[in-house]
């Protein structure tokens, strides 16, 4: 037997790393299992190269509890250690820079440093044990056991013990105020949060099996049980294999294990693999989405060689691919000592790149390997999309082979069929091409109509970000506009050389426009005199295309408070036809107090049909309405 003190002049260090090294306790269960994980690993490659002369066999890593000795036992058949290697890898390497580290650290944050560095995994078991026991024994041959013991000072025992078979066992005496990880549904919730995958199968008590009944048996025999290990991990998740071992059906399998709670499959999955100039696996899904902006729920899972880490996977993914769901796992992305936080690097922002890219090219191989099906899933996917090409440069380059404008018609263009399609018809008199679109088909129906009467296609651009698209859409197309079809009138929308005819003159037009700038007392809405068909509707409310895209933007997150929009009154104009007969009926209306009874009529048709009235307004119309009838 030895004793001896941990080679550190820190008083007491162990309440240190409880205090400043880990912000959440429950990590200590993941540290050991991985430790464990690390140790079986090793000694399977030891085994491959011929330099560990043993058996290695079908190990497994064990978790029991034990309620009456308040002890939490890891027990793994890796590789052991000898009492030297207890001496060098748990005395001495756990705390060469120890001192050094938490002094740095302890006044500016809590987790700090990359794991490893300092061989602190394994005192993580002291956040909730007042005592640990390791009982190791080597698979050198000839290697004896030996028991390590510490209570939380800096004095351990070490001395030779009784150990049939190789691997390691920690022993937790669990402290007072960490009673909660001696209860079998807090470990089993632990390890299905941090080693679900884990890469080696993990025994967490029994379970019984029902055997099959043999062929003939009798009617009324019944069928034996048998006590089983209950194995509580799947160590050969999805991401781990080729995608020519999986069909459709291993994804939608994999997605249900990831998220139990998700009953309708995704639409599809992008699964990544790469080893160079950096080491990467994963599988990411597409799940239903439509306009749906909340990705609080159901994240994407990062994991470092089957460990779950987090799901706050910020900087290693994409912004706009934070919409996904599914698994990162990925050995070279540089984590904190408690694996909780990204740290910044250059090779996050690769591979970053890299997912991004990789979408791009499977929306590609989508929209070519059935188009059909790709405009179907449209709608569910588009959010990601757009949020992609407006945040994501290099998305956006590649946008053009997979991004789909659909038309209220129920047609899906690609950028470049779009604009041959719309050229011809839909080019104004300056020689710009006019993308007209809805973002509601009901609310905005009849200014549809009216830009189908002439011809033209309409767009049914509805999701919530399609401002900010539009705005990076007209920067980058060359001489492209786009216009909502309720901004103006459908000819003001798109400029033509027509001569234009008019039913008033000068005079006449000055004296209709006081008039209903006189009845009308609602400043946001500005009288606009239009020589129109003479069958277009007297009043038509629009909105102007840069006021209202500005408190979209805005209303979104965007750029409309930069332009002061912020807090900006509604505003419309107020299109009078002045080819109506009903503005050759106001003209001849002497009767002031009818003429204004009209025009506030004629008003409340035009908000009605943009959803604008409301309230007493829509009380006093219909009222006013009915009235009529008698």
């Amino acid at each position: 037997m030895s004793t001896g003190s941990i080679n550190v002049s820190v008083e007491n260090i162990f309440p240190l790393i409880k205090k400043f090294l880990y912000s959440d306790h429950e990590i200590f269960l993941r540290e050991l299992i991985s430790n464990a994980t690390d140790a079986t690993t090793k000694l399977k490659h030891l085994t491959v190269i011929g330099e560990a002369k043993v058996d290695y066999g079908n190990p497994i890593i064990e978790v029991k509890i034990d309620k009456e000795a308040k002890t939490l036992t890891i027990k793994d058949q890796g590789l052991g250690m000898t009492g030297e290697e207890v001496e060098k890898y748990i005395n001495q390497v756990a705390f060469s820079g120890a001192e050094e580290f938490l002094e740095k650290y302890k006044d500016s944050a809590k987790d700090a440093g990359i794991i490893g560095h300092f061989g602190l995994g394994f005192y993580s078991a002291f956040m909730v044990a007042e005592k640990v026991e390791i009982f190791t024994k080597s698979y050198k041959e000839d290697s004896k056991a030996v028991r390590w013991i510490c209570d939380g000072s800096p004095e351990y025992t070490l001395e030779e013990t009784e150990k049939a078979y190789r691997g390691t066992e920690i022993v937790l005496h669990i402290a007072e105020d960490s009673l909660e990880f001696l209860e079998e549904s807090k470990i089993r919730e632990l390890l299905t949060k941090y080693n679900k995958f884990n890469q080696i199968p993990i025994k967490f008590g029994t379970k019984t099996e029902t055997l099959p009944l043999p062929e003939g048996s009798a009617e009324d025999a019944k069928a034996e049980t048998i006590e089983v290990d209950n194995i509580i991990n799947n160590p050969n998740p999805a991401w781990t294999k080729a995608p020519s071992e999986l069909k459709d059906e291993d994804y939608n399998n994999f997605y249900r294990e990831l998220y139990p709670m998700q009953f309708e499959d995704p639409l599809f999955h992008i699964h990544l693999n790469v080893d160079y100039p950096f080491n990467l696996t994963g599988v990411l899904f597409f799940p239903k989405l439509a306009n749906n902006l909340n990705i609080e729920k159901d994240k994407i899972q990062l994991y470092q060689n089957q460990v779950y880490v987090t799901d706050e996977v910020k900087g290693i993914v994409p912004d706009f691919l934070m919409l996904l769901r599914g698994v990162i796992d990925s050995p070279d992305i540089p984590l904190n000592v408690s694996r909780s936080y990204l740290q910044a690097d250059g090779a996050v922002k690769k591979i970053s790149s890299y997912i991004t890219k990789k979408v791009a090219d499977k929306m590609v191989s989508l929209f070519n390997e059935n188009r059909e099906d790709y405009e179907q899933k449209w709608n569910d996917i588009k959010i990601v999309i757009e949020y992609g090409m407006i945040s994501e440069d290099k998305f956006y380059e590649k946008s053009d082979k997979f991004v789909l404008y659909p038309t209220t018609e129920g047609k899906y263009y690609l950028w470049n069929e779009l604009v041959e399609k719309i050229k011809p018809t839909q080019t104004d008199k300056d020689g710009k091409t006019v993308i007209l679109y809805a973002t509601n088909a009901d609310e905005q129906h009849s200014y549809i109509e009216s830009a189908k009467d002439k011809g033209y296609e309409v767009l049914l651009l509805d999701s919530p970000i399609v401002p900010h698209l539009i705005q990076k859409l007209e920067g980058s197309k060359e001489n492209v506009s786009f216009a909502r079809v309720d901004a103006d009138h459908i000819n003001n929308l798109i400029k033509k050389d027509e001569p234009v005819i008019s039913k008033l003159n000068d005079s006449d037009k000055e004296t209709l426009k006081k008039s209903i700038e006189e009845s009308i007392s609602d400043k946001k809405f500005t009288v606009q005199l239009e020589d129109l068909d003479s069958t277009d509707a007297p009043f038509t409310l629009t909105q102007p295309e840069f006021f209202r895209r500005m408190k979209d933007m805005q209303a979104t997150g965007g750029g409309g408070g930069m332009f002061g929009m912020s807090g900006f009154p509604e505003m419309y104009n107020l299109v009078v036809n002045s080819n109506s007969d009903f503005a050759g009926e106001l003209l001849k209306k002497d009767n002031a107090e009818e003429k204004s009874a009209m025009i506030n009529q004629a008003l409340d048709l035009a908000k009605l049909s943009q959803n604008l009235l409301k309230g007493k307004e829509l009380t006093d119309f219909i009222k006013r309405s009915f009235e009529s009838l008698k």
